[in-house]
């Protein structure tokens, strides 16, 4: 796993904001004092889901209202998708995201 570090005073108020992490675009959503790293696109429309909001401990998509677990990324019932959520955890005053190695083959 190769984390990245994100100073968390870089981070705006919004429960949902955008974050660029080694060039690639994700979704933070900050819930109940917990923060959730995702892709940023829908994978049932391609949606940004920078500009969809959290209730009920899901992230809601704008475009069809898909939701997404917070903990797992998985979908509502009967949607049959999920989306891919990236591990975080804090240290000091910094926010890591972890991407798995192989994802940097490719790149």
């Amino acid at each position: 796993m190769k984390w990245f570090t994100i100073p968390l005073s870089s981070l705006s108020s919004a429960d949902v904001q955008l974050i660029v992490v080694n060039s690639k675009k994700l979704t933070l959503v900050q819930h109940q004092g917990n923060y959730h790293v995702f892709a940023n696109k829908c994978p049932h429309a391609g949606g940004d889901l920078t500009n969809g909001w959290c209730t009920e401990g899901f992230l809601v998509c704008p475009i069809h209202r898909y939701q997404y677990n917070l903990e797992n990324g998985r979908g509502a019932i009967g949607q049959g998708d999920y989306l891919r959520k990236y591990p975080v955890k804090i240290v000091g005053e910094n926010l890591m995201v972890g991407f798995k190695k192989l994802w940097f083959k490719f790149w």
